[in-house]
């Protein structure tokens, strides 16, 4: 029987409330860009890979006395064959041969399970590595979709884009925000680093030119985050800009992709 403490919220969700927008927007994002019965359920497997983290932790971490352990292992047993089979539907509906950029995505996926089953032994590290792994998963529901190799990857480079610098900005953020040490050169290089990249990509007729208004837009977040004048926001209204930047991502550029 499990305890009074253990419920179901937490057992499946994850403790960390930035990972649900770095793992959730990319989903979005390809669904509104390349929407297609086979992306759906792509959506749906990485959906499910993504609430079955916190059972398959604690399955494989708790003592075994723990009453948690043996209810966290039937949630992770059964949202892993839910998103096997979510998996198997893509594939039949679209193509095995469509989802190579899983190929891409599944070593920054198991990259992120080595580091979490260490408990975040290099939270930054492990952080990285999942957020890559969902930014890359928009190139597979655009080749599903039927789009060539380059414009798939250069969505998920946009998905990136916003992934990486977000990840860095936050962690410099709220390092400050403690008194603590924090390397400023990263947020902002990788910032800058999607600005241009995102720019090159557009002249190439890759992506939208609202891409690039996007990814300036959140470059000048980052260095207000990051810089002297940053804002002394607690960790949850920090939470909620990035939620409407999100928000304001999706939108643009699900109105660009379609105009365009």
């Amino acid at each position: 029987m499990i305890a009074p403490t253990s419920t179901l919220r937490s057992l499946l969700l994850p403790k960390e409330h930035g990972s649900w927008s770095l793992a959730l927007e990319p989903l979005a994002l390809m669904l509104l860009v390349a929407p297609t019965a086979a992306g759906a359920a792509l959506a749906l497997a990485a959906a499910a890979g993504f609430f079955a983290r916190r059972p398959l932790k604690l399955a494989t971490t708790l003592p075994a006395e723990d009453p948690r352990r043996r209810p966290a292992g039937r949630w992770a047993l059964g949202l892993g064959l839910f998103a096997g089979l979510a998996l198997v539907g893509a594939a039949e509906l679209g193509s095995l041969r469509a989802l190579w950029p899983l190929l891409l995505a599944a070593p920054c996926g198991g990259l992120f399970l080595w580091f979490d089953r260490r408990h975040a032994l290099r939270e930054a590290e492990a952080e990285l590595a999942g957020s890559t792994a969902f930014a890359l998963l928009p190139a597979a529901g655009a080749t599903l979709a039927g789009w060539p190799a380059p414009a798939a990857l250069a969505l998920a480079a946009l998905a990136l884009g916003r992934s990486l610098p977000t990840v860095l900005t936050v962690r410099a953020y709220l390092r400050l925000g403690k008194g603590q040490p924090a390397d400023l050169r990263s947020p902002l290089a990788a910032a800058t680093a999607a600005a241009a990249l995102t720019g090159l990509l557009a002249q190439h007729h890759l992506v939208p030119v609202a891409a690039v208004a996007v990814s300036v837009l959140l470059g000048l977040r980052t260095g207000w985050l990051v810089g002297p004048f940053r804002p002394a926001w607690p960790a949850r209204q920090v939470g909620f800009l990035e939620a409407g930047l999100g928000v304001i991502q999706l939108g643009l550029l699900a109105a660009a992709y379609h105009q365009g």
